[in-house]
This record gives C-alpha cells, sequence and structure tokens, in this order.
C-alpha cells in the first residue's frame, strides 16, 4: 500500500475517532475531552488530505 493511502486511512481514522471523542465530551459535559476530540477530528481531516494531494502528485 502506497503512503498516500496510508495517509489517508490514518486521517479518516483520527476523523471517526475524534468525532466519538467530541460527542463522548459532550454527553459527560466535559469541555476538555470534546476539545480534544475537536483537535483530532480536525488533525485527521488534515492527515486525509495530504494523503489525497499526494496521491494527485503521485508520490
Amino acid at each position: 500500500m502506497n503512503p498516500s493511502t496510508q495517509d489517508e486511512i490514518k486521517g479518516s481514522f483520527h476523523e471517526v475517532k475524534g468525532k466519538i471523542k467530541e460527542k463522548a465530551g459532550q454527553v459527560a459535559k466535559n469541555p476538555d475531552l470534546e476539545a480534544e476530540g475537536r483537535a483530532e477530528k480536525n488533525a485527521g481531516k488534515v492527515g486525509k488530505k495530504v494523503g489525497q494531494i499526494e496521491k494527485v502528485f503521485g508520490q
């Protein structure tokens, strides 16, 4: 599996994991967990985009 695909998969995983943490923080009324989830979700989106960009440029 090429690195760009791995980046996309890892990004998607972190995005989903972040969404779960964010919802858990909302349910538990824990703003720290909610913020951590939001940050991880955003980092996952960035990782996913990096993988997509690498595919476009053929790296």
